[in-house]
């Protein structure tokens, strides 16, 4: 009988990748960008040396990230990256081992198959898939087996999955390509707009993390933001405040509620009921910006609450879910 090696988790997403493994927890996080030599083909850098060269680059140089909302754009450097990371992380090279990947709630089988492919081609012995709301639930420590409804509302950088669990299964699911990136992309194009300055994807994300919001804050808060003036050319520096950040991301932020209420529509009433109860819990990078709690809870009525975490609860869950596969062949579809 073939003996397979480490258990992992691969948290697959459109700006960065967590690995987990069993017994060890997440061992490692890494942006989703690989460093090509266009003229070769040859991969340079992986992860956060590749990150670092985005916008920086010669000709004959790209970055890329080879994940698009939620699923793979580019298979072949998709492979490259998996393979490199899952190198960078298994010690026996003898044994492959068995991977758990998580995919958006409603992903396709052409993109499922994608991902188990890929995986495969990587050094992968058996790849398993799990959707990421499910993913997301078992990592925030939700006992999903019990027959009650819990609601993930799971954000991350390509996409937002909305997702009602009961019994280890999805009953409602939803998922809308408006997470991280598009908050970044939001901003560059409120700054060009109204400042007539472009900034880079980077230095919108600074801003996202650092005064970005969903809903008023308390207080305002401000970022000096450098970048080209499109009038003249020149480098322009000009300050931003939280107010105009909170401008920036309404409509984004309008689509993810507007999702939420959506699921909601579609959800059993007797779930709704134990929905009201335990509220809704969100998880993934997204789910940190400033005020989405505060907004989702005016908007619905219930309590909202982010997971301990929660960047890492898709990785932590895909990960454990590899102790429950015999249990769970009706939530994740084995390749």
């Amino acid at each position: 009988m073939f003996k397979f090696g480490q258990d992992i988790g691969i948290d697959l997403g459109t700006a960065t990748i967590l690995v987990y493994i069993k017994n060890k927890g997440v061992v490692l996080k890494e942006p989703s960008v690989v460093a090509i030599d266009t003229n070769t083909g040859k991969v340079l850098k992986v992860g956060k040396e590749a990150q670092n060269m985005i916008g920086r680059t010669p000709g004959n140089i790209v970055a890329i990230r080879p994940l698009r909302d939620g699923v793979i754009s580019d298979y072949d450097t998709t492979e490259k990256m998996i393979r490199y990371f899952l190198r960078k992380v298994c010690k026996n090279r003898f044994f492959k081992p068995r991977v758990m990947i998580c995919i958006p709630s409603q992903a396709t089988e052409v993109e499922e198959r994608a991902v188990t492919d890929a995986a495969l081609q990587a050094g992968a012995g058996k790849t398993y898939i799990i959707e990421e709301p499910l993913a997301a639930a078992i990592g925030a420590g939700i006992d999903i087996s019990k027959p009650y409804g819990h609601m993930i509302v799971d954000i991350g950088g390509g996409t937002a999955d909305v997702a009602v669990i009961s019994l280890g299964e999805i009953v409602v699911s939803n998922s809308i390509k408006v997470a991280g990136d598009k908050f970044d992309e939001a901003i560059v194009r409120y700054i060009r707009k109204k400042h007539n300055m472009m900034i880079g994807d980077r230095t919108a994300e600074e801003l996202k993390i650092e005064i970005g919001c969903v809903y008023p804050r308390p207080m305002t808060l401000s970022m000096e933001v450098k970048g080209r003036c499109l009038v003249s050319g020149l480098p322009k520096v000009i300050t931003i405040t939280s107010e105009e950040m909170l401008e920036a991301l309404e409509e984004c932020a309008s689509q993810i509620v507007e999702a939420v209420h959506a699921t909601l529509e579609k959800t059993p009433p007797e779930l709704v009921g134990d929905i009201s109860t335990g509220g809704i819990l969100l998880t993934g990078g997204g789910s940190l910006i400033y005020g989405l709690d505060q907004l989702l809870s005016s908007k619905t009525g219930l309590d909202v609450n982010i997971a301990d975490d929660a960047v890492l609860c898709v990785a932590k869950g895909t990960g454990m879910s590899l102790n429950y596969m015999d249990s769970m062949k009706n939530s994740s579809r084995r390749k």
